[in-house]
């Protein structure tokens, strides 16, 4: 839970996809909410919205173009993994993995662009 910002110097993101620059989880009920800050691919402002469950359930995805759905899923106490929809359509898959000590989280993800070309990134963040 909490508030991560990118570590662009410690982070290798793919050209062509978004940026996210700013994520924060917090608790919604008996849900979480994660609301992501950044840049779409043109440089534009990007910003969107997911409520649901780490369950590994498809919840629905607000204001990103390249999804509509998205699941996370518990793999052990410090890491989930992650799959994105888009129509159906498995787009991207990812493994988000907390440090020990709770003050870095990592998100490696790799999947196919709107544009169909193949990426991997690996974004690193710092926890405020």
């Amino acid at each position: 839970m909490g508030t991560w910002k990118l570590n662009a110097a410690q982070s290798k993101l793919a050209n062509g996809v978004a940026r996210n620059n700013t994520v924060v989880y917090a608790a919604d009920g008996d849900q979480i909410k994660v609301t992501v800050d950044g840049l779409n691919p043109d440089g534009t402002a990007a910003h969107n919205e997911w409520t649901g469950k780490f369950d590994g359930v498809d919840y629905a995805v607000t204001g990103d173009p390249a999804a509509d759905m998205r699941s996370y899923k518990v793999a052990n106490p410090n890491t989930l993994d992650m799959k994105i929809k888009k129509g159906g359509k498995v787009t991207v898959t990812g493994k988000i993995v907390v440090s020990a000590d709770g003050k870095t989280r990592t998100v490696t993800t790799s999947g196919t662009t709107p544009q169909g070309r193949k990426f991997k990134s690996i974004a690193v963040y710092d926890k405020q």
